[in-house]
């Protein structure tokens, strides 16, 4: 009787098939997707701009150039590319820093729509007066129903 029991439990063993439990690796994937969610938002360095809203953007926009994203904030804040400029004069010194090692890059500007036209017109100037021969300025589309696009 002993041998019998034997045999019987042997033969499930046998026909037993693994499952492989995909409820943490679910959980992992999640857990994942949503820290990259709340990170990938905070990859642009720097303050929040509200970029101007206009309804007839240039058709021919050249998307394949070699830029410099220049930011002026509504607090007065100077950024190139990532980077927060300490002072006016440091914004300066790096903005003739860029042209000296790359003279025919142009400058993409970003101001913030609530900032006043005066003190952007002088980034914009500024930009010109180093040598940037091309200073363009970065907006959203907007449609006629007047949403941003």
């Amino acid at each position: 009787m002993g041998a019998a029991v034997e045999a019987n439990t042997k033969g499930k063993k046998r026909g037993q098939k693994p499952e492989i439990n995909i409820t943490p690796l679910v959980d992992v994937v999640l857990v994942l997707l949503i820290i990259f969610m709340v990170v990938t938002p905070q990859l642009e360095a720097g303050e929040s701009v509200e970029l101007p809203n206009i309804l007839n953007p240039d058709a021919k926009q050249k998307n394949k150039m070699d830029t410099l994203t220049v930011t002026y904030t509504l607090s007065g804040k100077y950024f190139i590319e990532k980077d927060q400029m300490a002072s006016v004069d440091a914004f300066k010194a790096r903005l003739q820093q860029e042209h000296a090692a790359r003279p025919e890059r142009r400058v993409m500007l970003k101001g913030d729509a609530r900032q006043t036209y005066a003190k952007m017109r002088d980034v914009f100037s500024l930009c010109q007066q180093i040598g940037f021969t091309g200073v363009s300025l970065v907006v959203e589309s907007k449609t006629s129903d007047g949403s941003s696009e």
